[in-house]
């Protein structure tokens, strides 16, 4: 069963093949949930001229914001960009390509992706600068923009627990865009907390199906407090 073994043994071999102008689809929500290493290991190895889709762009110095740094990302695709003076610096001077998307588009255009789905019909962003240049089309008395699905050359994925199969299961709300990451990648790359042997973990708790899962690595996590709130 040894082929099954979806586990590398360095970031460096989780990463191998990202290459200059690919696309890369990333988990997380805001700081919750990100694959902070496998960032990390992006920007070490300074593939540039990226397209990345995730929620957002994380935050200065810290997570997907590190890969602006050394303006490896070319153009954005997110629903969310508000906590980045970098990433507003960068659009102003237009430096970086955005493409803003609601969160709901954003979710099932990966999601349609992995599914074999090549475009969907949503009210959503209908009458807004969304719809520009989009086809639409009214299905009984409402009007529908055509989205068409997101998939990335890679997927980068932070999970809780695996098995060596690639098994994944996610905690809590860190769960949020992975798993529709998770099934969008040509090569998918998840980074877990705990690998475990097949055969411990629940089937019924199992989040990802391996079959989505290319390579799987264990790691350590500073799990960042984006906005940490206290009593007085």
């Amino acid at each position: 069963m040894a082929g099954f073994d979806k586990r590398v043994s360095s970031y460096e071999e989780a990463m191998a093949g990202l290459e200059d102008g690919m696309t890369l689809l990333a988990g997380g929500f805001g700081l919750c949930g990100i694959p902070e290493n496998l960032i990390a290991e992006i920007k070490r190895k300074g593939t540039r001229d990226l397209t990345v889709a995730s929620n957002n762009c994380g935050v200065d110095g810290f997570g997907l914001g590190l890969l602006l740094e050394d303006r490896q990302i070319r153009k954005m695709v997110a629903s969310y960009v508000g906590e980045n003076a970098l990433f507003e610096k960068q659009l102003l001077d237009g430096d970086l390509e955005v493409e803003l998307t609601p969160q709901g588009n954003l979710a099932e255009r990966m999601r349609a992706a992995g599914a074999g789905i090549p475009a969907f019909y949503t009210a959503t962003g209908y009458g807004t600068r969304i719809a520009d240049g989009k086809e639409t089309r009214l299905f009984g008395d409402r009007h529908y923009v055509l989205e068409e699905a997101l998939p990335g050359d890679f997927a980068i994925v932070k999970g809780w627990k695996a098995d060596t199969y690639g098994n994944v299961i996610y905690r809590h709300t860190a769960r949020n865009f992975n798993p529709l990451v998770a099934m969008a990648g040509k090569v998918t790359v998840v980074e877990v907390e705990e690998i475990v042997a097949p055969g411990e973990l629940d089937p019924a708790a199992i989040h990802t199906p391996g079959i989505y899962v290319d390579r799987l690595i264990c790691g350590t996590f500073e799990k960042r407090i984006e906005k940490r709130t206290v009593r007085g």
